[in-house]
């Protein structure tokens, strides 16, 4: 694509058009907003936005108020002006009587997935507005990209209670997060919107919801991933030296400071900064970081010259820093910095169908790293699973999981190698009286769940399988309320 080198658009209307496209299911159903923003917001006139049918491999117009065309009509390639800019791939300013004619493609590798059009009134600005078209169309490509991608986990995702596959396996985890409940496809369109552009990024969430995962998908999707990726915990480091990491030192800066040192800012140059925990900077810090933000320089501690820098800043938080501002513990002029584009991550609680996915990624990947075959996950287990509320979120269900392929003798994990935490009568519906009878139970309960299960919800087959009566059988499941007809349709 033919890049102007106007000024980069503004950030807020790039929010925008990112919260557009994550309203709607499917890209083209977004147009008609998107050309309404465009002509409200950006004051483009005869706004034309179309995308490639990749099933019949025709282009079409999905949302215009240009006279010259008309929706859902067939744009012919190589013909006309969106043809020719669709077919050369190259961002177009064609003068026309008052204004100009711009036109910019989406593009996703080597294929061209739609394009934006729009008529630019007035004899300057063109440039400006061409760079918005481009960014608008990358928006557009960067969203049916992740759109695919979340369709194709969805095809290739493990169903639940289905025994593993490895190749399906392979092919869901292929994504650096996985997840693909409504609210995780909200976080995938905004990250595919942002990663493409510099803007900063405040990524929001409670304590292990993955927050630098989404960094790290920020970095690697975008045009700097061939730069390093930097990561610190802003609360993991004193006070005394935390001012010292970021921006580095000069020699004799400090008792102990006996040679200069680069700080974090540094060593990111020409790729991301991740601030992690930023929430926790102390306000003296906080200064400087402002002024980082704002012209893109800063100085050694001990050092007197200003020493530039091209990271990209991403920064994550669990602390409500709107509170901190009100308490004095967080600056505003920071905040406003810092929030150029929000990603609130849902807490996992949030996202119950993403639960099983997530457990059966964490037992391949912890399977391979203790060297355990681990084949699939009980019923009972999946049911723990998704009762239990995960205060701790993504990162207390990968622990979990981690302890249970460890304590699993036999290719499966079952309820009772879960955490004690998990096994309370109100997850597990046993209410037991004592320690003892609560393993038991939840044993006994899992065998006839198992047997059930095995036996296509057969009750006499199940009873001769675990070598008791059908009364007993019966007497049993009648006890912990298992549904034994749902069994039936099992194959």
């Amino acid at each position: 694509m033919g890049h102007s080198s106007a000024t980069p658009p503004n950030p807020e209307f790039l929010l925008e058009v990112a919260q557009t496209l994550a309203r709607f299911a499917r890209v083209e159903d977004a147009c008609g907003d998107l050309l309404n923003l465009l002509e409200t917001e950006a004051h483009l006139e005869q706004v034309t936005l179309c995308t490639l049918d990749r099933a019949s491999g025709e282009l079409r117009i999905q949302a215009t108020t240009d006279p010259e065309f008309t929706a859902n009509a067939k744009v012919r390639l190589g013909v006309g002006p969106l043809g020719k800019v669709f077919e050369n791939r190259e961002s177009a300013s064609e003068s026309r009587s008052g204004g100009a004619f711009l036109a910019a493609p989406a593009i996703i590798g080597e294929s061209t997935v739609g394009l934006i059009s729009a008529f630019h009134r007035g004899k300057t600005g063109a440039r400006a507005d061409l760079a918005l078209l481009e960014a608008v169309a990358q928006f557009i490509a960067d969203a049916m990209r992740l759109r695919k991608r979340v369709r194709d986990e969805v095809m290739a995702g493990l169903q639940e209670h289905e025994p593993r596959d490895p190749l399906k396996t392979e092919l869901a985890q292929s994504a650096t997060i996985v997840g693909s409940s409504d609210a995780m496809k909200g976080v995938f369109q905004l990250i595919g919107g942002v990663a493409s552009t510099d803007a900063t990024v405040l990524i929001l969430g409670e304590s292990g919801t993955g927050k630098e995962l989404v960094a790290r998908e920020i970095h690697t999707s975008s045009r700097r991933a061939s730069g390093p990726f930097v990561a610190i915990n802003c609360a993991a480091l004193p006070e005394s030296i935390i001012e010292s990491e970021l921006f580095g030192h000069e020699k004799g800066a400090f008792t102990g400071a006996i040679s200069s040192r680069k700080g974090r800012f540094e060593q990111a140059d020409g790729g991301t900064i991740f601030l992690d925990e930023v929430g926790e900077l102390p306000l003296a810090v906080q200064a400087k970081l402002l002024r980082v933000l704002q012209e893109r320089v800063f100085d050694r501690v001990g050092g007197s010259k200003p020493i530039k820098t091209d990271a990209r800043v991403l920064a994550a938080t669990n602390r409500d820093l709107e509170a901190g501002i009100k308490g004095g513990t967080f600056r505003e002029d920071l905040f406003w910095r810092l929030n150029v584009f929000p990603i609130c991550l849902p807490p996992l609680r949030a996202r119950r169908s993403d639960i099983v996915p997530l457990a059966d990624h964490f037992a391949e990947k912890h399977a391979r790293a203790h060297g355990k075959d681990i084949r699939r996950i009980s019923s009972p287990a999946i049911d723990l699973l998704v009762s239990y509320h995960w205060p701790g979120n993504v990162r207390e269900l990968e622990n979990c999981i981690e302890r249970a392929v460890i304590l699993s003798s036999d290719a499966v994990i079952h309820s009772y190698h879960l955490p004690p935490s998990l096994q309370s009568g109100e997850s597990s519906d046993t209410a037991p009286s004592s320690t003892l009878e609560a393993a038991v139970s939840r044993l006994e309960k899992e065998m006839l769940m198992e047997a059930l299960k095995m036996t296509n919800g057969n009750m006499a087959a199940a009873a001769r399988r675990l070598g008791i009566t059908e009364r007993q059988m019966g007497f049993r499941v009648h006890r912990y309320g298992i549904d034994w007809h749902r069994y039936r349709t099992k194959k």
